[in-house]
């Protein structure tokens, strides 16, 4: 059985969500460079096929946290820094998803599959 485009969709989601975060966990960020370190996410992942559109957030506030009692300027991106919506536009399906800390832990889901008018 082949898969439908609503499953084909959600693949797709999946293999952005999971190459968005693996390729950018570990990153040095700072509240300066959180803005240009988003943007540098958003276009790589939205190379790739099927992506509609990516907006990345690091959370500024959260960083700051992290590095007030530091004495360093910088951290490594790590989920709980990340809020991060995306769609995926297959076939006559456009599946909308989110990622963002849910009990401590950056989860990645499918808020939404749609079908295009």
């Amino acid at each position: 059985m082949d898969p439908s485009d609503d499953q084909t969709a959600c693949f797709e989601a999946g293999i952005k969500f999971g190459s968005l975060y693996h390729q950018f966990a570990g990153t040095p960020v700072s509240p300066a460079s959180a803005d240009s370190l988003a943007r540098a996410m958003e276009e790589a992942i939205e190379n790739q096929p099927h992506c509609e559109s990516v907006t990345v957030e690091v959370l500024t506030d959260e960083l700051s946290a992290e590095l007030s009692d530091s004495a360093a300027d910088y951290t490594e991106l790590t989920g709980q820094f990340l809020d991060v919506e995306m769609v995926i536009d297959y076939e006559d399906t456009e599946v909308h998803t989110r990622m963002d800390m849910q009990d401590g832990y950056p989860l990645m889901r499918v808020e939404d599959i749609r079908a295009k008018d």
